[in-house]
């Protein structure tokens, strides 16, 4: 197997064990103070890979892509917590697997990066997996989120998430190449963390801010380190891979969350949702084997 799918492959699994970890300390009160520290216990992670290699030369394209890239990420988070608060998961969160739908578009346009037949159809059963895995139900028909879009927010927002990522992953790609990948997880995690952190106090409120700093300190240790986990695989995994290609593969992360879901909070829907992991499954070989 490929260098770049087993990083894809652990970057999901450090991804979906983060946000499992997140998902049992979060709370109203602390959502963006643990969102932030996930940023941040991340950065000695980053950094520890940065100091292992050269530092790279610099040139207008990394200014460029990195300067593009961080006020979409800080955006792409923001809308995340709201359509987390404003939507069913159900009905918001399918919309997160079509990534690499439009990463075909944008892979292309910017990075010159071409999708075989073969790829194309393994993005395809991916998407279509990642969309079926997370309906907890059938019963309202397979285009119920579709139909969200006009009336339930978080939908809305969700498509936009999965948008902006497509092209914060290219841009991305673009900054790695025009310097390395870990000098561009250790700097742009450092810009998140910093550009997040007046946003965060701003909606969570000064006084409040602090005190639940100090509270959800040790709470977002675990979460934070396995989020700088899956930073520097897939920083590492988008450097070797066509972008389109390993977002999709990184995409099984859903499938990994839906175990954690009935393995640590009771979520009874496994067998619903085995669809879904028999198509992501399928699109998997087909990249790995064929494209």
């Amino acid at each position: 197997m490929q260098t770049w799918v087993i990083l894809s492959l652990f970057s999901a699994f450090f991804l979906a064990t983060s946000d499992a970890l997140t998902k049992k300390v979060i709370s109203a009160d602390n959502e963006y103070v643990i969102g932030w520290y996930r940023l941040v216990y991340a950065l000695p992670v980053l950094f520890a890979a940065l100091l292992a290699e050269p530092l790279p030369a610099l040139d207008r394209t990394f200014v460029l892509a990195f300067g593009a890239s961080v006020p979409l990420e800080i955006a792409a988070i923001l809308l995340y917590y709201r359509a987390l608060r404003v939507s069913p998961l159900s009905l918001s969160l399918p919309f997160l697997s079509f990534t690499p739908f439009f990463l075909m578009l944008f892979s292309r346009i910017v990075l010159g990066e071409a999708v075989s037949p073969a790829g194309g159809a393994g993005i395809a059963l991916i998407v279509l997996g990642g969309y079926a895995l997370n309906l907890s139900s059938l019963r309202t028909g397979v285009l119920e989120p579709f139909k969200a879009i006009i009336r339930e927010r978080g939908s809305l927002y969700m498509v936009i998430i999965a948008l902006i990522y497509s092209i914060t992953s290219v841009l991305g790609k673009l900054a790695i190449e025009h310097s390395s990948a870990a000098f561009f997880g250790a700097t742009y995690y450092s810009a998140l963390a910093l550009c997040l952190l007046p946003v965060v106090i701003l909606r969570q409120g000064r006084a409040s801010f602090f005190s639940v700093l100090r509270t959800s300190a040790r709470a977002a240790v675990l979460p934070g380190i396995f989020d700088a986990g899956a930073a520097v695989t897939h920083f590492t995994a988008i450097s070797m891979a066509n972008v389109a290609y390993m977002i999709a593969v990184k995409r099984s992360s859903l499938l990994i969350g839906s175990l954690y879901g009935f393995l640590l909070f009771g979520e009874r829907n496994i067998r619903e949702r085995a669809l879904g992991a028999v198509l992501m499954f399928a699109g998997f070989v087909l990249i790995v084997l064929f494209a």
